[in-house]
Order: C-alpha cells, then structure tokens, then sequence
C-alpha cells in the first residue's frame, strides 16, 4: 500500500511516529493509501528546519525569489493533469473540477511571481530638514498553513507561494484526508530549485496542529476549514503571541428578485450548489425567492438537477463525484432525512443515491428542499454537500434581514436586472464577497478573499493586497544625514550656509 510521507528539508522524511491515518479513494470506498501522522518531534523538525532556511531566504534578492517562482509556475502548468488526477482519486471530485482547482491555485503563483511590484515600499523626503522618512516590509519568519479536504492544492497555493515570496519559510499540515497533492506541490516547488527547508510538509491530527499552533518558533498562522476548528485556532495561535487568519465556514445566500432572468439563477443556482458536491465554502446552500419567484425557480432548479450526471471522478461523463468519507456521507444525508420532520418541503431526496458497480463509495444524489426556515437544521447549520435549500421572502427588506441575521458572512449573491437594487445589495449586505448575476464571487487572485462575523477571525483576508499584508511587517525608518559641506573630510561640497 502506497505510504505518504512528510517533507522536510527538501527532501521526503519517513514517518517516525509509527501512527498512520487512511486515505480512501471515495468513489470505492477502499482505502488506496496510508499517511504518516507527524509526531511533536517531528513537527519541531520541520520548523527547525524552516528556521535554519529562513536565515538566508529571507536576505535573498527578489529576483531570486522570482526566479524560482516563474519556474515553479511552469512546473506546475506542465504537470497540472497529474496535480488533477491525484486530487480526484483521493478527493473524489470529478476531472474538471480538480483542473478548475489548479488554475485557480495557480493564480497566486502567478501573483507572487509578481512580489517585486507589491514589496515596493514608500519614501517622504524632507520632512523636516535634511530628514527622510521610508516605510517599508520585511518577512515574519517560519509561518504555518493549515489545510482542508475540500481544495487539497488550491488552498495551499493560496498560502505558501505568496509566503515564501514576501522571504518568509513555510511549515504545511494539509488534510489527512487527501495529502497526496501537497507532497507533489513540495516536490515540484524543489525541483523548481526552492532551496532546501523554505518548503516543509508535515501531516497529521491535533496533535501536529497544537504543536504549530503553540510553537515559539512560528510567526504566523493560515487555517481554512470549519468555523468552530477556525475559532479554535484563532484563540490558542493569538494567545500565544502569533498572527492569525483564520477563514470559517459559510451559509452563503443567493437572493433572487421578481425581476431576474429565472433560467440564468437557475443555472447558477445548480451549478453553485451542487458543483463539486457542495464541499465548498464558497457552495450556493440558500437561495432566497422574493415574491412570486419561488415555484416556478424551484421547478426550474429540480428540471436542471434531474439532468446532472453522478459518477466516478475519472469518469469523463461525471458531473458530480462522491463526498469525501463515509461519514460525511452520512452526516449530511441526516439534514435531508431531518427536514421534512421540521417542516420543509422535499422536492428532490438524493439520500438513496448508489452508483452500479461503485455501490461501497461514499455516494449522495442531489437533495433540493423548499420552503425552508430558518429555524430548521439544514438551514442553520453548514452542510457541506449537495443540499440546497430555498427560502421564501415577500420583500427585498425581509430577504436582505434573513441573510444578514446569519452568523456567517462569507459569500452571497443577488439575482436581478434592475442595477439600483444591486447597488444597494452590495453595500447593505453583511458578507465579505458580493456577486451581482455571479453565484460564486471568488475574488481573482489580486484582489483578497474572505468573509466577516463567523467565516473570518482576525483581521486580514488571504492572498491578494491583505496576504501581502500579512506575510509581512511594516517598518518605518527616519534618517538624517549631516551636511557634507561640514564632513571632517573635505569632500568638496559648498556649504549651503
């Protein structure tokens, strides 16, 4: 059975802790692989090593670092179809869907391959006489990145890349669940010629987690996952005295008004939904119908539904693959067996979906639920899958206070023609990122993503003009030089007395 290792130092390090976790190819349900669980020891390892490489990363040119950047790029746009089919056999998401990943990742190589521009710092001269003020940023040091299932290359390349070109070293504790992809990352990033140890990859449970989270030596850390695990980290990482990103969970809303283009919201209310089984922070879970919208959207939504192919993520007709484990499986398909009981309509019940020939994987069919309140489970709780919720409002006030009474503000969307109520929508909304006709605003990768209340804690977004912010430390140097008219040293400048 094949074992993934760590890497530290540049180079693969076996498991010393004797404790594995098992990867399963979630189309079969078989387990195709085990991962090595990193011990404290092997933690402290991999941040002594990062450490050690910071000392002279960090006073490298940024040409170097560039250099190795616009290589690194290359590497992993020549090898993008590999990066795709290990995301698919250990995630389960279908082909597309994992190149849809790489590129997005390989946004932020491109931005970071750009770091010269965003490191240029500011200069006053003479503020006072013969007195210059310059700000400038410098790197933090080790810092760390914690990683979900749900994106195992493209939330890493959110981080890292952008990292190590502002100078600083990096420590990586990907999902258990799929690890494969951040090794190769790893391995391409060395053979891009990233020097040993700016690149470390170690995996594991909590107890690899705690051990960063706590760890002196580490300046500043990454995480995207779940709300409450992002609370978590936030609290213990500050407390010790750290920089924190934490990016949480989402309930986002797509508001439909009277006046939308019916066919374009349900298009994308099917695709933002139910792409990549809904195992995305950014998925579409709660539609909000204005007025008289709502039955003819919803029959619309479950018309389209019907028609999406599940499969086997290397099948090339799958349109959805399976969820991530079996437990998984099973924890979201209670919120649809849930809802009736609470008083939601069950247009569409995917809990006894299998695949002919796959029946052990983790499947689920699509579930649509109408007349949803907000008082129900499968509305306050982050589902995670492919349920998509719809809820009725009788004014664009009433559907703006249900979003906006929602714990979490990561992103949503309006559906509409008329630009006035868009305007308001963006400005009046309580979330992050803000789509007008668009399901899924992700930033592209110059300008920042992240949430507000519960999808963010701390105070900066990632990648874009915030991850620039955060991978470094403002600085902000005043000189005064004498006169050379008045050097002991006739250097022969005129006095300008």
């Amino acid at each position: 059975m094949k074992t993934v290792n760590h890497w530290i130092g540049g180079k693969a390090a076996e498991g010393a802790s004797g404790v594995y976790g098992p990867v399963t190819d979630p189309a079969t349900g078989e387990q195709t692989t085990r991962v090595a669980f990193a011990s404290v020891e092997e933690v402290d390892a991999a941040v002594a090593a990062a450490k050690d490489a910071y000392a002279t990363w960090s006073t490298s040119s940024l040409a170097t670092r560039t250099a190795v950047l616009f290589r690194y790029r290359a590497l992993l746009d020549a090898r993008r179809e590999e990066l795709a089919r290990l995301i698919t056999a250990e995630h389960g998401k279908v082909h597309s869907d994992a190149l849809g990943e790489v590129a997005r990742g390989l946004e932020i190589v491109e931005l970071a391959c750009g770091i010269t521009t965003q490191l240029k710092g500011e200069l006053s001269t003479q503020v006072s006489g013969g007195v210059d003020v310059a700000a400038i940023r410098q790197p933090l040091g080790v810092v760390a990145g914690i990683t979900p299932f749900n994106f195992p290359a493209m939330v890493p390349m959110w981080m890292f890349p952008l990292a190590i070109a502002c100078g600083n070293t990096f420590v990586l504790k990907p999902s258990e669940k799929d690890p494969s992809p951040a090794l190769l990352l790893a391995e391409l990033a060395a053979e891009a010629g990233l020097p040993a140890g700016v690149l470390n990859v170690v995996h594991g449970d909590k107890v690899a987690v705690d051990r960063l989270l706590t760890h002196p030596d580490v300046a500043a850390v990454s995480f995207v996952g779940s709300t409450p695990v992002a609370r978590h980290i936030h609290a213990v990482a500050t407390s010790h005295g750290k920089r924190v990103q934490a990016l949480g969970g989402a309930k986002n809303h797509m508001l439909v008004l009277p006046d939308a283009d019916l066919d374009a919201a349900a298009d994308a209310a099917v695709s933002a939904a139910y792409g990549s089984a809904g195992e995305r922070c950014m998925a579409v879970s709660a539609v909000v119908a204005v007025g008289a919208t709502g039955d003819e959207l919803v029959r619309k939504i479950a018309d389209r539904a019907a028609k999406i192919k599940i499969g086997p993520g290397d099948d090339p007709a799958s349109e959805m693959g399976p969820l991530i484990t079996r437990a998984h499986r099973d924890k979201v398909a209670s919120y649809v067996e849930g809802a009736a009981a609470q008083g939601a309509r069950v247009v569409m019940d995917g809990t006894g979906f299998t695949v002919e020939g796959y029946e052990q994987g983790h499947w689920i069919g699509l579930s649509l639920l109408d007349e949803v309140a907000t008082h129900m489970d499968a509305y306050r709780d982050e589902i995670f899958g492919p349920v998509l919720c719809v809820l009725r409002a009788d004014s664009y006030e009433e559907g703006l206070d249900i979003i906006n009474s929602s714990p979490w503000g990561n992103g949503t969307a309006i559906f509409t023609r008329d630009g006035g109520a868009a305007r308001r929508f963006q400005l009046e909304v309580h979330a992050g990122m803000v789509g007008v006709n668009v399901p899924i605003p992700v930033p592209v990768g110059y300008h920042s993503f992240g949430g507000w209340k519960d999808s963010l804690f701390g105070d900066l977004h990632i990648y874009g003009n915030d991850g620039v912010a955060f991978y470094t430390r403002g600085k902000v140097v005043t000189t005064r030089w004498p006169d050379p008219a008045e050097s002991a040293v006739d250097l022969g400048f005129p006095s300008h007395r």
